[in-house]
């Protein structure tokens, strides 16, 4: 045999081999992975990461599937899927007392532990597909720049293109950031993002108004408007004698929405919704309380002790406070009702996938964006300028308007899951082919549901 013969021969025999190779590759698993605040008592957030979770397994049964998480526990329990702490304590918190041991401290120990941080987050990445950042208000510095804030945002979403990983925000939301070097971080985080989408168009013009280019993003319905039907359905209504009106409390709502909060509005919010909930049950109503974060426990307490300071014990027998402690008894609470008066913005949102009709009490502007996208904008109102008999006012004109009102909110709710399942389609079907990018951006072009997609 020729040089060239044998040449020829070996060539076609490794082409053969490398597209048996890409095949293989191809039958192989994907590994997923997401990333968000979980398992720390966040209705909200756990209800984001069960929907994410149902869809992706939608396209993908065999996929494995873990989660970088503040919460890696509790989430593996609730989710039943590997989870990894977001930023894994080494060693046991040493604060000495003088002030140059303190530096030396924080120079030898932080900085060696930060390094070793960045090495297991390569670690657990390593040959992992993609990197999905699903849903909730992430993009913030409320809560601080470490630890739920977003520098540990930036370091996974870099240690994700550093394993050559597929990195996806889908439907998050964004603001406040009131620092430079957050807002510096959360942009670069962004930025190296294979897809990009926000549910609400106030989340992207946040970041446009920082200085972050959206142009060429998507805006869709947040990720629990495509919750499970057989979640929703599961949580069958009772069937009280008297109308029950939900009242969900939050908080320190007003913490994550103005960067110098008031303690007075926070307690002017608890103040006015005592003086509502006297009247409901005056007027024979039934309250059922309702929190939507294990943190609002405490609220729902001092809420009670003010009950107990206006509301005879008469009265008091048409309250209803049943503990919650996960996504389900949300739900239940929820499908119990006839109508909700509600703080959170999940508790609003599983409010309206289960058709009922609310009045948001607005401490963020993606309250009201929500509200705005179902149609409802004249029920929000903000918490920040509250008033019990303007409250009031709204319920009897929601009450009024029910039947109406659940025409809209079924049509927009259906319209919505239309829209997300769409998205569903575009980042599992397209975003895995190296024209990925094109490809996304031609759907886009030349989708007929592109208007339902918007949320204004």
């Amino acid at each position: 045999m020729q040089y060239s013969d044998w040449k020829a021969a070996s060539t076609r025999r490794m082409s053969q081999e490398s597209k048996k190779n890409m095949k293989n590759c191809e039958k192989l698993p994907k590994r997923i992975a997401f990333f968000g605040h979980f398992g720390m008592g966040n209705f909200g957030n756990e209800s984001t990461l069960r929907t994410i979770l149902y869809h992706t397994r939608r396209f993908f049964p065999d996929a494995q599937l873990t989660c970088i998480t503040t919460g890696p526990e509790d989430t593996t329990a609730i989710h039943n899927i590997e989870a990894t702490p977001i930023s894994e304590t080494l060693l046991k918190s040493w604060k000495p007392r003088n002030p140059l041991t303190q530096l030396i401290r924080t120079f030898s120990i932080g900085v060696t532990s930060e390094v070793c941080r960045w090495v297991k987050g390569i670690m657990v990445l390593w040959h992992t597909d993609m990197l999905i950042v699903p849903g909730t208000g992430l993009l913030t510095d409320a809560y601080g720049l470490l630890n739920w804030g977003p520098y540990n945002l930036f370091k996974w979403s870099l240690t994700a293109k550093l394993c050559r990983c597929k990195l996806l925000f889908v439907s998050v939301g964004a603001g406040p950031i009131y620092g430079w070097f957050a807002r510096w971080l959360v942009k670069s985080a962004l930025s190296l993002a294979d897809f990009r989408s926000y549910r609400d168009s106030h989340s992207a013009q946040y970041l446009e108004s920082i200085g972050f280019r959206t142009r060429n993003d998507r805006v869709y319905p947040d990720l629990v408007f495509s919750l499970a039907d057989a979640v929703i359905a599961d949580q069958a209504a009772r069937n009280p004698s008297k109308p029950v009106i939900g009242i969900g409390l939050m908080s320190h709502a007003e913490r994550y929405g103005v960067p110098n909060p008031k303690h007075e509005t926070y307690l002017q919010y608890l103040n006015h919704l005592t003086k509502v909930v006297k009247w409901l049950v005056g007027q024979r109503y039934d309250v059922n309380l309702t929190i939507g974060n294990y943190w609002d426990i405490p609220v729902r307490e001092e809420f009670r002790r003010l009950l107990k300071e206006h509301v005879s014990e008469i009265e008091e027998k048409h309250i209803i406070d049943e503990p919650i402690s996960c996504v389900e008894q949300l739900l239940s609470q929820l499908a119990a009702t006839d109508m909700v008066v509600a703080t959170r913005y999940h508790t609003v949102l599983l409010a309206l996938l289960q058709n009922k009709p609310v009045i948001a009490i607005s401490f963020h502007p993606k309250c009201s964006s929500l509200m705005d996208a179902m149609g409802l904008s004249n029920y929000c109102l903000d918490m920040n300028t509250l008033n019990s008999n303007a409250l009031i006012e709204k319920i009897r004109e929601l009450e009024e308007n029910a039947d109406e009102l659940k025409l809209l909110i079924r049509r927009k709710t259906n319209e919505f899951r239309e829209a997300l399942d769409e998205q569903y389609k575009l980042i599992f079907n397209n975003i895995w082919g190296p024209a990925a990018t094109e490809d996304v951006r031609e759907h886009e072009r030349t989708s007929p549901n592109r208007k339902i997609a918007t949320i204004q």
